[in-house]
């Protein structure tokens, strides 16, 4: 649905009317205004076998023609007000995609939009850097606040921070609240200009860090996994981490192929039969009697069978049968005949 309250197309073609044919067919062809497409400056060199350099002259001139004509001051200076207030209301600095989205969902249109915008002289277009994606602004100073904020949050934020939407603008609103004038910042302009930044970002589930990050801009089944398994929470079958990876991220997953996978990447430990967790959970991902062997060592002296299995199960998911079946390999272990405490065997 179109939010705003003009016709892009018929403002854009009472002042085109009036260029020379040529003029009209370069800025038609450079804004996509006759197709979806946008043509490059290259291209429409080729299709009038002249310089790029020619065709951004031509361009340039074409603009500051219709600047001045009469046709599009008459027509489009209710439609630039408009569009001005709109990005105001996006706190004066608007990331060039999401704005086009919120003016409207047809890609024709979009195009027909973004000639007013270059021709508005109320607006400053932001070009695209290594840190931001283009933007539109009436506000410079918020402009240069919401760009100095992203970098800043960006450095406060680990790698391996994932983080809720509700928890990202926690981060950034503390942060951006130092330079506003005012001291406050609105949490839903706070969202659109967190889409400023290409530093930050969200993975498929939904959740926030720095993109330079696996866990935000995901590589491969593992770091699926990885994402699954720390949402659950909790251990995880093989073949339900296969599912659920399937299910979030649309790429079925081959069971045997996941099960591989985990057993590559130290990420994982396999803490039951064919139970996966994330390692820094502390859960214990090799033998049980290896396990018992380190809470002996941990623990200093003899211990009872019950505290042992009590142990193992706190990072362990094993039956407590296997516990005691390992417990009675008298090369790792002795038990006291009169304590009947446990110890390493020697």
């Amino acid at each position: 649905m179109r939010v705003v309250n003009f016709k892009p197309q018929q403002i854009t073609k009472s002042f085109l009317a009036d260029l020379p044919e040529r003029s009209r067919d370069v800025i038609e062809k450079r804004f996509g205004l006759s197709s979806d497409r946008r043509k490059t400056l290259e291209a429409i060199g080729q299709d009038y076998d002249i310089t790029r350099e020619r065709v951004r002259q031509i361009e340039n001139l074409a603009k500051e023609q219709i600047r001045k004509s009469e046709a599009y001051i008459t027509s489009a200076q209710k439609a630039v007000e408009e569009l001005n207030y709109l990005i105001d209301s996006m706190g004066g600095v608007a990331e060039e995609s999401t704005l086009l989205d919120t003016l409207s969902p047809s890609e024709s249109e979009k195009n027909h939009l973004y000639l007013l915008l270059e021709l508005g002289d109320d607006f400053l277009h932001a070009r695209e850097d290594e840190n931001h994606h283009k933007s539109w602004i009436t506000n410079e100073r918020n402009s240069r606040v919401v760009r100095d904020s992203l970098k800043r949050l960006y450095k406060d934020l680990d790698t391996d921070e994932i983080l809720t939407e509700d928890q990202i603008l926690d981060r950034f609103m503390a942060v951006i609240e130092e330079d506003l004038l005012d001291g406050k910042a609105d949490t839903e302009i706070a969202k659109l200009w967190l889409k400023l930044s290409k530093q930050i970002g969200k993975n498929q589930m939904g959740r926030w860090g720095r993109m330079d990050s696996p866990n935000i801009k995901t590589r491969g089944v593992r770091d699926f996994a990885y994402l699954v398994l720390r949402e659950h929470g909790k251990p995880m079958h093989f073949r339900d981490i296969a599912e659920q990876t399937s299910g979030h991220f649309g790429k079925k997953i081959n069971v045997a192929t996941m099960h591989n996978e985990l057993i590559k990447d130290s990420r994982f430990a396999l803490v039951g039969r064919g139970l996966y967790a994330l390692q820094d959970w502390g859960l214990y991902g090799g033998p049980v009697a290896d396990l018992v062997i380190e809470i002996l060592k941990e623990n200093k002296k003899p211990m009872a069978e019950d505290d042992i299995i009590e142990k193992v199960l706190e990072r362990k998911i094993v039956k407590e049968s296997t516990i005691r079946i390992n417990l009675k390999n008298k090369k790792k272990f002795t038990q006291d005949k009169a304590t009947k405490l446990y110890t390493i065997a020697k």
